[in-house]
């Protein structure tokens, strides 16, 4: 108890002294580590955040940086698509949530600029964040598990609720995992941490983040890591038995299983489906060529994408959208109608059609949204990112660049008020200040 306080009161301190020097350096820290919290909570921190960078702005601190003029960039494209909007309404519902894109990057070039060592204290402590709410949603899975044997509880969205998403907690957990797993000299705890962290990412049952991950650890040990060959091997063939086993898992295994039977056997029959009647598997093939679906046709996660491609595919023949999009957050529509051409399922009183989802990949959805320069802002910001997180060799840099470009495949991860917050904190926190730290070095 004794040192557990000791320690805290050093947190304090360190907190408090990095504060000191640079008042912004404490509400940067609370606005990613309230990601995953409320919507109000995150905004407040932001607000806080942006009041404070204000209230103790310096001319002399101010600088003008090409790597976060770009979401901010984006964040006015974004602004002007609403003259062009197919629903003004929902374009302008939606400029809340991406206000990040034009707040945060401002405030990174206006407070002082954070050292390498504040940067990496940033990452420590939000890493120690996401760890809190692992522990947390682990112990409260449990807890449900005990009182319902559901065993669902303990996996994807019922592990951490669908409106904080167990994919996008997955990208979060995975950032602070390779904090804890790539520190050079690990203590008893840190061990503890980096398992328990494991463990809880492959529970969150995210197909693509798992693959990731497990080639992102992968990759570290053996580009990255100063162990000795044999150690390396006996903690790949350790990590990759853990893996296994919970792959194994009835609840992930099928996940993966059905991606694969899916494509294997076409129209295939779902067997976790149905309530009476026969559910079919679409396969990718179908879902690009098939010309009219049945509502009991299901859509694995693979065949939905490849389906959502299309659908935008023919946008773009029909549409003239190609330099402006349909306007921000004002594609619904549009997917809707696909739908319904395509006579998909269409939802009933207990479940949602697939013509009300959007369209999965963060590319296409800027694509779509705000045409063909909207895509080009956010491919350029990727590859800056990514190309700075190979100078600067900062492998948790390099894991959230990865990650963000393999999710940006799968999800619309910006068009959630958390995913926008999650990738321009990160993004302007790596990149902010990076060519004068090339300077330095040289």
């Amino acid at each position: 108890m004794e040192n557990t306080f000791n320690y805290l009161k050093l947190v304090f301190q360190e907190l408090k002294a990095e504060t000191r020097q640079n008042p912004s350096f404490l509400f940067l820290l609370l606005v990613l580590v309230s990601i995953p919290l409320g919507y109000a909570v995150n905004g407040i921190a932001i607000g806080l955040f942006t009041l404070i960078t204000i209230l103790t702005f310096k001319k002399s601190n101010f600088r003008l940086e090409k790597n976060l003029v770009l979401p901010i960039g984006l964040y006015f494209l974004m602004l002007l698509s609403i003259i062009w909007s197919h629903d003004v309404n929902a374009s302008l519902k939606a400029l809340s949530k991406v206000l990040p894109l034009l707040l945060l990057p401002v405030c990174f070039m206006v407070f002082p600029r954070l050292a390498i060592s504040q940067k990496q204290k940033v990452v420590k402590y939000y890493s120690f964040g996401m760890l809190v709410f692992t522990i947390y949603y682990i112990l409260k899975a449990i807890i449900r598990y005990a009182i319902t044997n559901d065993t669902s509880v303990l996996f994807y969205h019922e592990l951490v609720t669908k409106d904080l998403n167990a994919i996008h907690v997955s990208v979060y957990e995975s950032v602070a995992f390779f904090y804890f797993y790539t520190k050079p000299v690990k203590s008893f705890w840190d061990k503890i941490t980096t398992a328990i962290m494991a463990v809880f990412i492959v529970l969150l049952s995210s197909k693509n983040i798992i693959v990731v991950f497990i080639l992102l650890v992968l990759f570290y040990e053996f580009f990255y890591s100063k162990k000795e060959l044999k150690r390396k091997w006996i903690m790949m063939s350790l990590f990759l038995m853990v893996s296994l086993i919970l792959l194994f898992s009835t609840q992930i295994k099928n996940r993966f299983l059905i991606e694969i039977q899916s494509n294997k056997t076409e129209s295939s029959i779902n067997t976790d489906l149905g309530n009476g009647g026969k559910v079919y598997n679409v396969s990718i093939r179908q879902a690009w060529t098939k010309e009219k679906f049945q509502p009991n046709d299901y859509f694995p996660g693979t065949a939905f994408r490849v389906y959502q491609i299309r659908i935008f595919k023919e946008m773009l023949q029909e549409d003239p959208i190609f330099f402006t999009g349909y306007g921000l957050n004002a594609t619904d529509f549009r997917i809707e109608e696909k739908g319904k051409e395509h006579n998909v399922f269409l939802g009933d009183a207990t479940n949602e059609g697939y013509q009300k989802k959007n369209f999965h990949n963060q590319y296409i959805q800027i694509f779509a949204e705000t045409g063909i320069f909207g895509l080009l802002l956010l491919l350029i910001m990727v590859l800056l990112n990514l190309k700075n997180a190979i100078k600067t060799k900062d492998f948790v840099h390099i894991s959230f660049t990865i990650l963000m470009i393999s999710l940006f495949l799968t999800e619309s991860f910006l068009s959630r008020q958390r995913g926008v917050v999650f990738f321009a904190s990160l993004y302007c926190l790596f990149n902010a200040g990076i060519t004068q730290i090339y300077k330095n070095k040289t």
